[in-house]
Formats: C-alpha cells, structure tokens, sequence
C-alpha cells in the first residue's frame, strides 16, 4: 500500500486528536496525582497541629519565617485587651444563613496587635451590632491563620475606604487602621459560648479529598483515548489493506 494512501487525511486527523486527548487526560491525572499528596499532607499536618498543646502566638521576631507549611493551623495563645472601636465586619456564607466575621484588634503587653477572628454573628445582628464585646484583660485560645491576600475567582475585592470588607486581608485591614506593629497573621477564636455571638470555632478543619478519583477518572480516559485510536487504526488498515 502507497504511504499517501495509507496516510489519509482522516487518519492523520485522528492522530492529533488522539495525541492531544492522550496528552491532556495524562496531564491531568498526573496533576490529580500531585494535589493528592498535597492534600493528604495538609490533612495530616493540620491533624497533628489540631492534637497539639497551645503555644503562644509568634511574636514579631517570629513573623518574617511564618509559613503555612510550618505554622497554619497551629493552636495558639494569645493575652491582651480587644479594640473593640476598631472591630472590622467581614461578609461570609455561614451556617445561619448570610452573616459576618468579627475581627477585632488584640493588643497585647508589648503594644503588638493581633487580629483575631472571634466568630461569626448572622446578618442582621452584625450590622445592629447586636453581639458581645469583651473588655479589659483577657485570654483566649485558637488557630493561628495566615491572611487571606489574594480573592477567588468571583470573590469581591475589600473596600477599605468604605469599609466593606469580604476576605480576610490582614495587611489591608491593619494598615487602613493604622497600626504599624501588626502580626501578619489572624487567630480564629475556638467557640467560648455555643448559644452566644459572635459564635467561634467555625474553623473549617475537614478537607475534602477527591483528587485520588479524579485521577482515576483522567487516567481512564486517558485508556479509553488509546483503545479507541487502536481500534480506528485497525479499521483503517482493513479498509485500506
């Protein structure tokens, strides 16, 4: 058989795409493959970190080497009095519908701040301000989180000028308050009151981890590509043998 024969236009055409379906499915599945590890690692260091003691929250000499492979999730400490002038509401979905994050100020002995996120109050006692303020001296134990800089895909950005606040951007929100000795972490209260607000402990600590049947599911598409191609391939040569 001529190789132009045998190389008609419409074997050729379903070579690339089954050379472009291949690779992309492999792509994929290998991908998958990667963010499993990633997770299952995530899953492990945050149970690790959720079983530990508390330790004190970091201090400044602390801040610049903070990572969230090292330090995120980590249960902390902390001691100081609440600026409850300087609270900041911060929109989210929550379990009771729309509401708001309280993060307040904590200032703590040697004049650092921290921004901790108390909890969540629904919507319409949030902006009444309808929820508990602490005042004087005071303790508290939670997870250390780092600041939320970048927004998702269809997230709204902050405003700071008109302090509406939608992602928990903790140099944005200590630099329009001003302070120049801010950690560039928050702490997300554990829950002190289960009938009170704001409500803490609404850490979401349970990941969800389908990576392993994604990866499952490109790879065996990635198979189906190849026996479909084979099986084109064989009628081909049938018809043109």
């Amino acid at each position: 058989m001529p190789p132009a024969r045998f190389f008609s236009a419409k074997l050729i055409v379903a070579t690339l795409i089954a050379a472009i379906g291949l690779a992309g499915f492999t792509s994929l599945g290998i991908w998958q493959v990667k963010r499993l590890s990633w997770k299952l690692d995530l899953i492990e260091r945050v149970d690790t970190r959720l079983a530990a003691d508390p330790v004190p929250a970091p201090g400044p000499d602390a801040w610049p080497t903070i990572t969230a492979e090292k330090d995120e999730y980590a249960r902390v400490t902390l001691t100081g009095r609440f600026l409850n002038d300087d609270e900041v509401l911060i929109y989210t979905p929550s379990d009771f519908g729309p509401g708001y994050w309280v993060l307040t100020p904590l200032q703590r002995a040697d004049g650092t701040i921290v921004m901790v996120n108390r909890g969540v109050v629904p919507q319409e006692r949030a902006l009444a301000g309808d929820f508990t303020r602490i005042t004087g001296e005071t303790s508290l134990t939670g997870l250390l989180r780092l600041s939320e800089d970048q927004g998702w895909l269809f997230s709204r950005d902050n405003d700071p000028e008109g302090g509406n606040w939608y992602r928990r951007d903790i140099g944005s929100i200590t630099e329009a308050k001003g302070y120049t000795q801010a950690a560039p972490y928050f702490v997300d209260q554990d829950m002190t009151d289960p009938r009170g607000w704001p409500r803490g402990g609404k850490t979401v600590v349970s990941f969800r981890n389908s990576h392993l049947s994604y990866a499952l599911t490109w790879f065996t598409l990635a198979a189906v590509m190849v026996i479909g191609y084979i099986l084109v391939l064989r009628l081909h040569v049938r018809r043109n043998g």
